[in-house]
């Protein structure tokens, strides 16, 4: 699947550098077009990737390339009046060759969360591309400005997007790790999935083809009607067989010394591990509206009747009848790996929390202003002693 990415904001500019850290290492050719928008000027610095003419920074008039300090408000006014600019950015991509665009974006801070529902929008609006997010959910223990700037901008953002996937920090923090060791880490591992998602059925010349091709159109097909997605993935180690000629391959694995029963039960396991395991958005997995499986590997272990079991076990655990499924041949990782793309999740207990710490924040922040007000007012009160100078 080939891909424009729009990467707002700090942790939207970071994974942004981490996909492109994905293509150039594994050669999966996802990323057709790529840029970086923020109003922060050092956190454009502090890419690697991406080249200078692809950040852009915004808002200078307003904010002195300084940030919206976590206003994402202030955020969303910003890309809307400097949205020619981002488009003009986005006008060197080569359209006809990308398959959808990624919005990519943090959504608990200001730049992020407030900026990424407005270039949706406006990709909505010019292209007939499907327009799709990738939304980062803060961590609980980031505050209270940070939960409330992330369940409004999702509460927008969905509604905005083609489909919005979503990843939460709080499923993935590691203890003892640094700030940003975490957020390498987590990075590291949300480009790890969405990346196997994205270049699964791309084939390169003399690599094996897939029995059963999982293409753009799979994808596409799982993601439309809208709504919030998440991803399951899960792997293992194996030995790769020395790769052998075409006649070679076609005959019976046993060769290889690899059990066809034991084959069958990798991958169903590695099914049920990567959909009951950590997802990007944790999740019940009942009532999921439509599902994708992806089995990737060499060729050899990539089983169709453990596939075939894998799909039946996951349209039962998710009552959907739109569960499709595929084998990805791919070498060089040295592991058999199962991803599963639950789209249209709708019993989601971390969005319901998420929604009602940023209401009972909200009236906080009312409550603390009013009182602030109250406070300031007796403060400066000097009986009609004083006179102003004004």
């Amino acid at each position: 699947m080939k891909l424009a990415l729009i990467g707002i904001g700090q942790a939207g500019g970071k994974v942004v550098d981490e996909f492109l850290t994905y293509d150039a290492r594994t050669g999966a050719d996802v990323v057709h077009g790529a840029i970086a928008v923020n109003t922060a000027k050092a956190d454009l610095q502090g890419l690697d990737q991406l080249s200078e003419d692809r950040r852009i920074l915004i808002g200078q008039s307003r904010v002195k390339g300084h940030g919206v300090g976590a206003d994402n408000e202030l955020g969303a006014e910003i890309a809307e009046e400097d949205i020619d600019e981002i488009q003009g950015a986005l006008d060197s991509v080569p359209v006809h060759e990308i398959d959808a665009f990624l919005v990519i974006a943090g959504l608990g801070g200001g730049t992020g969360s407030g900026g990424a529902p407005v270039i949706a929008k406006n990709l909505k609006r010019i292209y007939t591309e499907p327009v799709y997010g990738l939304g980062i959910l803060p961590g609980s223990d980031e505050g209270g400005i940070y939960t409330l700037n992330a369940a409004r901008s999702l509460k927008t953002f969905v509604d905005e997007v083609d489909n919005l996937m979503l990843f939460d920090n709080d499923a993935w923090r590691t203890s003892g790790e640094s700030v940003g060791e975490g957020f390498d880490a987590i990075n590291e591992e949300l480009v790890q999935r969405f990346g196997v998602l994205f270049s699964a059925g791309e084939v390169a010349e003399g690599s094996d083809v897939a029995e059963s091709v999982v293409d753009s159109s799979e994808i596409i097909n799982t993601l439309k009607g809208g709504g919030i997605s998440s991803l399951g993935y899960a792997d293992v180690a194996v030995d790769e067989p020395e790769r052998k000629g075409l006649l070679s391959r076609l005959r019976d694995n046993a060769d290889a010394g690899i059990d066809s029963t034991e084959a069958t039960n990798r991958i169903t396991s590695l099914v049920r591990k990567a959909t009951l395991g950590r997802l990007t958005l944790p999740c019940e997995v009942n009532g999921t509206e439509r599902a994708l499986l992806i089995v990737a590997g060499p060729s050899e272990y990539l089983n169709r009747k453990g596939i075939e079991h894998g799909r039946k076990w996951l349209e039962e655990q998710t009552g959907s009848m739109e569960v499709r499924g595929g084998d990805y041949p791919r070498r060089g990782e040295g592991t058999v790996a199962a991803l599963v793309l639950l789209g249209g999740v709708t019993n989601v207990p971390r969005v319901k929390e998420l929604q009602q710490v940023a209401i009972e924040a909200q009236e906080n922040i009312g409550e603390i202003t009013d009182e602030s007000r109250d406070r300031f007012s007796d403060l400066m009160n000097s009986d009609g002693e004083l006179e102003s100078l004004f």
